[in-house]
């Protein structure tokens, strides 16, 4: 005589609904808490797949395959959140570290590339500029905002790299171009990248990067485009 083992229909009808209703129960408490399906995190994962495992049908268990994917995906997601949450901090420590190299430079002379200088307080002007190679003989022309020359100042031989000028007969607080032109032993030009001066004055830290408040220019400088530093000015 064989016994059968199958469950009776009904008893299987209120096993399942005894599954849905603990499914069910699990999810509305995640979703409470949280507000959001989207929020459910890893305790609450474990919670519906015990209420999953404790009311399967014998004569459908779950499928160990399609768990073991669900497992692996919510370590993906908690991964992925460690991670997030690790460049956060990175990031804020990134951010703190720009803000004190920026305010290093409050009272200084930057250069950036461009050829303008503005004179300090006591009429004078400082500037900075690059020789791809030796020179022989190098002049700095200053010129007024109308284009007219106000000064020129020759340098004479130096060597490659960074030079700087300084001229004390400018008028406080004003803006001037200048040019500068330079040959070789052989009287053959050498290229010249020239560089605008500012004096720092504050830091501006309202954007997602901190940048320069610099006098002589409305626009903050980005701390990346800082070339040299002068000095105190």
């Amino acid at each position: 005589m064989m016994t059968n083992l199958a469950i009776p229909s009904a008893a299987a009808a209120a096993a399942n609904a005894a599954a849905v209703a603990a499914s069910t129960t699990a999810t509305k408490t995640s979703t409470t808490g949280s507000g959001s399906a989207a929020s459910l995190t890893q305790a609450n994962f474990l919670q519906l797949l015990t209420a999953q495992l404790k009311y399967q049908s014998p004569n459908n268990p779950a499928d160990p395959t399609q768990m073991a994917s669900e497992f692996a995906a919510i370590s993906t997601v908690e991964g992925i959140n460690s991670l997030n949450t690790k460049l956060s901090a990175l990031s804020t420590s990134a951010g703190a570290g720009q803000v004190a190299q920026a305010s290093a430079l409050v009272g200084k002379q930057v250069a950036v590339v461009g050829n303008t200088v503005t004179t300090n307080a006591s009429g004078s002007t400082a500037g900075a500029f690059s020789l791809a190679a030796a020179s022989a003989n190098t002049d700095v022309t200053i010129l007024n905002q109308d284009g007219s020359v106000a000064h020129t100042l020759a340098l004479g031989p130096l060597a490659p790299g960074q030079q700087s000028f300084t001229w004390p007969g400018g008028t406080a607080g004003t803006s001037y171009s200048y040019n500068v032109t330079a040959t070789d032993a052989t009287g053959a030009p050498v290229s010249v990248t020239p560089y605008s001066v500012y004096t720092v004055q504050g830091v501006n830290v309202s954007g997602g990067t901190p940048t320069l408040n610099v006098a002589g220019s409305a626009t903050p400088l980005p701390i990346s485009s800082v070339q040299t530093v002068l000095g105190v000015s």
